[in-house]
């Protein structure tokens, strides 16, 4: 007799079946707090993708840090938000500001606001939770007049995100930046917060 014939056959377990109920995703879960000078080096690389990567900004070369260091302090100088939001572990996902409107003396009471999350963090309300904090914040320093300058393509969450916020657009300019062998616009939106 063969070995194998006093051996009883092996029995191929059997395969687990995939569970009907979906894992559970960990819950998206950050603070919103005021920048710091310690975050500006996270400020600057989230920007800087939005540089390489998008059209939502019109700039083509990087920003240094000393570019985004002078732009925090202008911005803390004047007593304007910018505000971050990080995770539990003390990550920047994303920021918010705002910045004048233009340079003349009589445009100090209006801003332009600015918004950018890191690549991972898009579409989990942090946008809606920044907007909101922003907002309340601008109001509380006198500021009574918040425009937007979103490029055209590329934005649509942006716009959408404002027009949520009761900004409504006020102005389309044509062909006003060439970025990535293309002309872009700009949409104009406005929110008062008087």
């Amino acid at each position: 007799m063969l070995e194998e014939e006093y051996n009883p056959r092996r029995r191929v377990p059997r395969r687990p079946r995939p569970s009907s109920v979906p894992p559970l995703e960990e819950e998206f879960r950050y603070e919103l707090r005021a920048a710091t000078e310690r975050d500006i080096p996270y400020l600057l690389e989230i920007y800087n993708h939005y540089v390489a990567n998008s059209t939502v900004t019109f700039d083509e070369d990087p920003l240094t840090l000393k570019e985004m260091r002078e732009k925090f302090r202008l911005v803390a100088k004047l007593g304007y938000p910018w505000i971050v939001a990080v995770s539990p572990s003390g990550q920047v996902l994303g920021y918010s500001y705002v910045t004048p409107w233009k340079a003349k003396a009589a445009y100090r009471f209006t801003v332009e606001n600015s918004i950018y999350l890191g690549p991972a963090t898009t579409g989990k309300g942090l946008g809606t939770a920044l907007m909101a904090a922003t907002l309340e914040q601008a109001k509380a320093a006198g500021i009574k007049e918040v425009v937007a300058v979103i490029a055209d393509r590329g934005a649509e969450a942006s716009i959408k995100l404002h027009e949520r916020f009761g900004f409504r657009q006020i102005g389309h300019m044509g062909k006003v930046g060439f970025k990535f062998d293309r002309w872009l616009g700009t949409v104009l939106m406005q929110r008062s917060l008087k």
